[in-house]
């Protein structure tokens, strides 16, 4: 995989353990409410719904408030309304950025997401902007358990997905965006179990970047991370093992 995406999961696991538990949740319950007004209160019907209840569960949110987002989206509940919105930018070395937001204030988070992208060398764009340099596609991280990477290549095409991606940490199953959950299914069924599973905005290049503009995309990242606003982000840098190595020695 790219040097982008080791650094991004590394980020992810990171911002894991180090945030607060209550701003997860948060996160969390908004992407409930927001699947759950889309699309129904059902998990079983709603796929979008189910992946972010899963996700609620590996976080260790308890049924209870489980049950109140799905009401609240449904409209069972009274609470406040989320819209969600996609900010495309800049970051340091021209990188572009992908940024998803859910809000119950639009004005507030885009003049947020600009402030943060101006603060760390960047600059918020116009819809369009850099949203061509990317594909949405579905992501699986699977447990490899000890399989050849033919073995499970062959097993997630034979699964209806497009590519197997793997590095000495992730193993990482790419798919269409509308065939998640047929593959996650799939995999389920030949005894590969999903860790987790999304949709994602794949780069189609990759920009290097030196180890000064790494410095300053990941203080971006962090950024990115503590806004309650912000779902997700997506980004086009490509890092070398020696920059990442350097970036985790300096956290």
């Amino acid at each position: 995989m790219s040097g982008h995406s080791k650094w991004h999961n590394i980020q992810a696991k990171k911002g894991a353990e180090d945030a607060k538990r209550g701003r997860t949740f948060t996160k969390i319950t908004r992407e409930i409410i927001i699947a759950a007004k889309a699309g129904g209160g059902n998990p079983e019907t709603n796929s979008r719904l189910r992946a972010a209840v899963e996700k609620a569960k590996a976080a260790g949110m308890p049924n209870d408030n489980v049950k109140k987002a799905i009401m609240r989206g449904t409209g069972e509940m009274e609470g406040v309304t989320y819209e969600e919105t996609t900010y495309e930018g800049y970051g340091p070395n021209g990188t572009a950025f992908i940024i998803m937001a859910s809000t119950d204030n639009k004005n507030r988070t885009t003049s947020e997401i600009r402030r943060i992208l101006s603060q760390h060398g960047g600059a918020l764009g116009e819809n369009g902007s850099v949203s061509w340099g990317f594909e949405r596609k579905g992501s699986l991280e699977i447990d490899a358990g000890g399989r050849s990477y033919d073995d499970l290549f062959m097993i997630a095409v034979d699964s209806g997905a497009e590519d197997l991606k793997q590095d000495e940490e992730n193993t990482t199953v790419i798919t269409g965006p509308e065939d998640v959950y047929k593959v996650r299914q799939a995999l389920e069924a030949a005894g590969i179990p999903v860790k987790s599973a999304s949709l994602v905005m794949i780069p189609k290049t990759l920009v290097p970047v030196a180890l000064e503009d790494a410095r300053k995309i990941a203080r971006l990242e962090e950024a990115l991370d503590e806004h309650d606003d912000v779902s997700d982000y997506f980004s086009n840098y490509e890092m070398s093992d020696e920059i990442i190595q350097q970036l985790e020695q300096e956290s």
